[in-house]
């Protein structure tokens, strides 16, 4: 059945995601790179909007920026229009760890589909950006 080679395709494909975040940069798992990758997409956000967009526990965000501030990725500054709520923003040690790891990603996927043809990348773009754009997480 097509839905369950999708479901299996797709758990080999975050294991391989997941495992391959690690080789990119050792201290930047895949959640942290994607959490990165939001906050420089966003030009910064609050915690709280990081867990509502991903479908994160709050405490599973909390401990990635925690680290991410540990390691001088992410900094915390307050809202200029709410002075109540604080703001994660990259360092630029954080944009350039970030951009270190795209290129590196994009690299390793390029390779991958080295010879699919131009119709095949539109579609299977498309396939994501449809899949992913589902409303209801899980």
């Amino acid at each position: 059945m097509a839905v369950e080679t999708i479901q299996r395709e797709m758990t080999v494909f975050a294991r391989r995601a997941r495992a391959s975040a690690g080789r990119l940069h050792p201290e930047l798992s895949l959640v942290s790179y994607t959490l990165l990758g939001h906050l420089e997409e966003r030009d910064g956000c609050r915690a709280t909007d990081l867990a509502a967009h991903y479908a994160l526990d709050k405490s599973t965000v909390s401990r990635q920026v925690a680290a991410l501030e540990r390691t001088g990725l992410v900094e915390r500054r307050q809202d200029p229009e709410d002075h109540r709520v604080q703001v994660l923003l990259l360092t630029e040690a954080g944009r350039h760890i970030l951009g270190q790891v795209t290129v590196s990603r994009r690299a390793a996927v390029g390779e991958r589909l080295a010879d699919w043809s131009q119709e095949d990348l539109e579609r299977f773009a498309g396939y994501l950006v449809r899949y992913n754009a589902w409303p209801r997480s899980g």
